[in-house]
């Protein structure tokens, strides 16, 4: 006989007896009810334990990662400008030898010297190496300092061509004038003052944009 159809006689046969049952049962259906409620708040904060550790552990990442990319960018940013301020450097040396050059050989070829072959081998030399200073800083920026860069390597120009015709009209036994040298050297000295000016400001911001 199963244990509900013994329960159904017992409670027929004594009424109090049913009573006692129903408080027994009473009382192990709500301590199995207790229990699951435990097992279900447990269960429920475990979920939400864990997804607190997965929210909390996004967002530790996102941190880090954002972390990283600033400090990746602002050593980046640093780099820029090193380079930037080196190829202003570069560009203000390259233009600094070839007007010594000019400055040491326009008198001579006003008093009838020829300029030689090695005059001319070391001022294309520094011409070049003019040109290669004003290329590297057109990498690095910014634009205004890239045109202010080739106005002195095109004044400067001005001022080697000026010289060779000169030079070729002195060579010849012709008088020379020397107004377009003198034009070209002034040309010169104006780019590089303005150059000179604006790298200046440019190294001194310290929020210079970088690309």
């Amino acid at each position: 006989m199963s244990h509900i159809a013994r329960w159904c006689i017992v409670t027929a046969l004594d009424p109090g007896e049913d009573d006692a049952m129903s408080d027994a049962t009473g009382t192990v259906v709500a301590s199995a009810i207790a229990f699951v409620a435990a097992v279900i708040g447990a269960v429920i904060a475990g979920l939400y334990a864990k997804r607190g550790a997965e929210t909390g552990g996004r967002k530790a990442v996102e941190a880090a990662l954002a972390q990283v990319h600033g400090q990746a960018a602002a050593e980046h940013w640093q780099w820029v400008r090193s380079q930037r301020h080196q190829s202003f450097a570069n560009l203000l040396a390259s233009y600094a030898a070839l007007d010594e050059g000019l400055a040491r050989l326009a008198p001579e070829v006003r008093e009838g010297a020829r300029l030689d072959e090695v005059a001319g081998r070391e001022l294309q030399q520094r011409t070049l190496e003019l040109q290669a200073s004003t290329s590297k800083l057109a990498l690095w920026g910014p634009d205004e300092a890239n045109v202010l860069a080739y106005a002195v390597t095109q004044e400067a120009m001005a001022g080697i061509r000026a010289l060779l015709r000169a030079a070729h009209v002195s060579s010849a036994g012709l008088s020379v004038d020397w107004s377009s040298f003198d034009r070209a050297r002034e040309g010169m000295t104006q780019a590089h003052a303005e150059f000179l000016q604006r790298a200046g400001e440019i190294i001194r911001d310290p929020l210079q944009p970088v690309n």
